[in-house]
């Protein structure tokens, strides 16, 4: 009768342990080592040639896993606070298309004056007066207009403060933004 090779495992792990803390001079390290290498032995047991030495070949594996993860965090930054991690990240193209397409069904609601009112000021970089002109109105008739249309518009994109959306598009940051209509 043949034993299975995984019932001796657990009679090297005290060794095992001793060799990983004596490579990474750290217990969490090493336990996490001892771990990991068992993990592999396991996975990979029909490898193992019965009658072989099973205290040499997990020593193996332990060696081999700690130079790969000593390899691996040679490569890699250190970034306790998240800093590093934060100028990496990237808002997902499709964000910017699905605030578009919502601005658009919002600023579609608008009556005409309001719209009006918004792309010249907003988009079109009109000064109150200039758009008062264009449109034959009074200029604070202008500036109702553009407030009003800025606060529907915000009130249909369901957005608290219209100052903190994110749009990419310039043109509608222009219209939605308050500090193009001063």
């Amino acid at each position: 009768m043949t034993t299975d090779p995984r019932d001796e495992l657990v009679e090297h792990l005290g060794p095992l342990r001793a060799f990983a803390l004596s490579l990474c001079r750290n217990s969490a390290t090493a336990d996490d080592l001892v771990q990991e290498a068992l993990i592999k032995a396991w996975t990979n047991i029909d490898k193992f040639e019965p009658g072989s030495n099973m205290r040499a070949w997990l020593f193996t594996i332990l060696r081999n896993t700690y130079y790969s993860l000593h390899r691996k965090r040679k490569r890699e930054v250190e970034d306790v606070d998240g800093a590093y991690a934060d100028t990496l990240s990237q808002k997902p193209d499709h964000d910017g298309r699905l605030a578009m397409r919502d601005f658009g069904a919002a600023f579609d609601q608008l009556n005409d004056e309001q719209r009006e009112a918004l792309v010249l000021v907003g988009a079109g970089g009109f000064s109150y007066e200039e758009a008062a002109e264009t449109c034959g109105v009074a200029v604070g008739t202008i500036k109702s207009r553009v407030n009003r249309g800025r606060a529907r518009l915000a009130e249909l994109m369901a957005v608290e403060d219209p100052d903190d959306i994110e749009l990419t598009d310039s043109v509608t940051v222009g219209i939605v933004s308050a500090q193009n209509m001063a």
